[in-house]
């Protein structure tokens, strides 16, 4: 065995009694050795300094030594407080994370991917549960992200879980949960894909709550989502209860300015517009100067499509023409874009907050 010199120990113990001034009430934990007085006895201030070490004997000292060691290492493995942690996920991923790398991250999935209009669909059917009437509750809470059943196991969000999730994986796997819920991700990406395709600047709140489990979702899309092929009283039906009036039920069917039905999700097929990758009021316009066939799709589901184009509009579509008060808003947001902007931007909020409570600015 190598021989230490007193000299040597000292020295060690003059970094070590330095040392172990931050290690606080990880010494708590120790147990006393015998000749040894620990934090939990007398405090870190127990431990000499090298001055007062002259009579100890290099085995006292190498005591303290190991004792200081042990609580240090001790203190790196014990779980960190809350409010570290999201700094060590941070790092984790990749360093700074902060609203503006994220909505820089999200512009770029909307460009490169083009998938806006789904991220729109998946914002609109994770908040669109909520229901005040015969229907109780229900809130933008990401439980489409089980899919043992509850919201991720309905039909009216085929292509959800797997396929818009799947894109935002990505900023999922950055940004969850170190900065952002996933429900606020949802709400907020679907507002960066509005702005991203030419449609207004909204502003998100943030401080949504995930769902844990499946077992946190509505007990049906039934009476909560709109059907396709159903006319103004079914979206009566469905959106009086969420607190929407005859304006905001026209003002949010005008998001089908973008995107378009999938066959194999919806049962429907076609875009409703000549640009579905173009936010603005061509919905409107198109509906009232285009004239629309009966059809039905190869999935057994009436549709109605324009010859010249291919564009389409479902039976809940055109039942925006057959109410006065329906269609006054109709050719009024096909005159005036900013009109729709606006009221569409204040009924799409609603809908993002609706069954939400304690949102702030920022994140």
């Amino acid at each position: 065995m190598v021989k230490r010199s007193s000299s040597s120990v000292m020295a060690a113990a003059v970094v070590l009694s330095g040392t172990c001034a931050g290690v606080g009430q990880t010494f708590s934990s120790l147990v006393a050795r015998p000749g040894v007085q620990t934090h939990a006895q007398v405090g870190v201030g127990a431990l000499r300094p090298a001055a007062q070490m002259g009579g100890m004997g290099a085995s006292s000292v190498l005591g303290v030594a190991a004792l200081a060691a042990a609580a240090l290492n001790a203190r790196r493995r014990a779980p960190k407080p809350l409010h570290q942690r999201g700094c060590i996920a941070m790092a984790a991923r990749g360093g700074d994370l902060s609203f503006e790398t994220l909505a820089s991250d999200l512009e770029t999935v909307m460009k490169t991917k083009n998938c806006g209009a789904l991220i729109i669909r998946l914002a609109w059917h994770d908040a669109g549960v909520f229901s005040n009437g015969a229907l109780k509750g229900g809130c933008p809470n990401a439980a489409m992200r089980f899919t043992d059943g509850g919201e991720g196991s309905f039909g009216a969000n085929a292509g959800l879980p797997d396929v818009a999730l799947g894109l935002l994986k990505p900023i999922t796997d950055k940004y969850v949960p170190a900065l952002i819920s996933n429900a606020d991700l949802w709400q907020f990406a679907a507002n960066v894909a509005i702005r991203v395709m030419g449609g207004p600047s909204i502003k998100t709140r943030f401080g949504r709550k995930d769902a844990a489990s499946s077992a946190e979702s509505v007990e049906s899309q039934a009476g909560r989502l709109p059907d396709g092929d159903k006319g103004i009283d079914h979206l009566r039906d469905i959106f009086y209860p969420k607190g929407f009036d005859d304006k905001a039920i026209v003002a949010l069917s005008g998001a089908h300015t973008v995107g378009g039905c999938k066959l194999e999700r919806s049962g429907f097929e076609g875009n409703w517009t000549e640009e579905p990758l173009q936010f603005d009021n061509a919905y409107f316009k198109d509906m009232l100067s285009k004239e629309y066939a009966s059809e039905t799709t190869a999935k057994g589901c009436p549709q109605n499509r324009n010859a010249a184009t291919g564009t389409i509009m479902l039976i809940s579509d055109l039942a925006l023409l057959s109410d006065p008060a329906f269609k006054g808003h109709v050719e009024r947001y096909a005159a005036d874009q900013s009109a729709y902007f606006a009221d569409f931007s204040e009924a799409w909020v609603k809908l993002q907050e609706n069954g939400c409570s304690d949102l702030r600015d920022s994140l």
